[in-house]
């Protein structure tokens, strides 16, 4: 994350913080395109691929670049506002090109469903971003196992294979964290509000509790701590599991494969609570005893949009929301769905 706080240093923050905590003017000292400091830090790349170098404003702040607490602020920031641009650019495109709007007429679809998703995935961000914030911290200050060049790499092979090791670790951890979030005991408090959406959109894929949904992120942050990772394949990976988190609530049945846990396999999860806690693969589900084979009529467009699919869905899920959850508070339109 050094690197993508680098670029943000060069294009923006510098300026940023020059402004609102400028460094006094010293004279008979040396000179930086006009910003001057007595005996300025050596400038030393985040990355030997983009050396983007000094501007202006590199030594015009009395919060330096390494300062740790500029830096938790800069990474809260760029998270937070990364995660937004994100959830809306690409969970916008697939709610308006992918996402089956007939699904508004599913009875347990919810009143304003899509305005509340965007409310708890707004509301949640900030939290998680500061969470998130902390980790990246530590990884930019070099406690990680984080590398720059690609011979840096414990051996040639691995900067391909840290990809499929990266998923395979976070997809065992994420498992149990995910499993343990529907203990009873955490369940209503964490997990609760993101199984509010019994047919999600794709906005309910970050509509979670802060704390759930950093809790669920734990591995990816844990895994440069034990393990070597390229720099940019780390950005390509947190790039590729946000977009992965949107696939997953996009309604679109593509994959009917008995190893991937794509978004039939996660429809499950929403419709049944107790099934497919996984995040790419079926694997663990399966050691786990949870896994549930998506129902076929998903499959086709005719039958997982049918009334009879939707009432046998709805019958079974209410038998199963009573034991897990009680009595339903959720909010139906059912007038609505009569109009539709």
């Amino acid at each position: 994350m050094d690197v993508i706080l680098e670029v943000a240093d060069f294009f923006a923050l510098d300026r940023f913080y020059s402004a609102i905590a400028p460094l006094p003017v010293v004279s008979h000292n040396t000179t930086y395109g006009g910003i001057s400091q007595l005996n300025p830090k050596p400038y030393i790349p985040a990355t030997q691929y983009l050396p983007l170098g000094i501007s202006d404003y590199t030594y015009a702040s009395s919060l330096e670049r390494d300062n740790i607490y500029r830096q938790f602020v800069s990474l809260f920031m760029i998270t937070w506002l990364f995660g937004v641009l994100l959830y809306f650019l690409f969970g916008g495109f697939s709610y308006y090109f992918v996402f089956d709007h007939a699904t508004f007429t599913h009875p347990k679809y919810l009143k304003n469903q899509v305005w509340l998703e965007m409310k708890q995935a707004l509301s949640s961000m900030p939290g998680m971003s500061v969470l998130t914030a902390l980790c990246f911290v530590a990884e930019v200050r070099g406690y990680s196992k984080l590398y720059d060049t690609f011979d840096e790499a414990p051996f040639s092979l691995y900067n391909v294979i840290q990809f499929p090791f990266f998923i395979c670790f976070t997809d065992l951890f994420i498992y149990w964290i995910h499993r343990g979030l529907h203990h009873p005991m955490v369940y209503k408090t964490l997990h609760k509000p993101h199984h509010k959406w019994i047919m999600p959109t794709p906005f309910a894929s970050h509509a979670f509790h802060p704390v759930d949904g950093f809790a669920q992120s734990i591995p990816y942050h844990v895994f440069p701590f034990l393990f070597p990772l390229q720099k940019t394949a780390y950005v390509l990976l947190f790039f590729f599991i946000n977009i992965w988190t949107i696939i997953i609530h996009d309604g679109e049945y593509v994959a009917n494969s008995p190893v991937i846990n794509g978004a039939a396999c996660h429809t499950m999860h929403h419709l049944y609570f107790n099934y497919n806690y996984g995040q790419f693969t079926t694997l663990w589900d399966r050691l786990g005893g949870s896994y549930r084979k998506p129902n076929d009529e998903l499959f086709s467009r005719e039958s997982k949009m049918s009334k009879e699919e939707w009432a046998r869905q709805t019958k079974e899920m209410e038998k199963i929301q009573q034991t897990v959850e009680g009595k339903d508070d959720r909010q139906y339109d059912e007038d609505e769905k009569k109009t539709r």
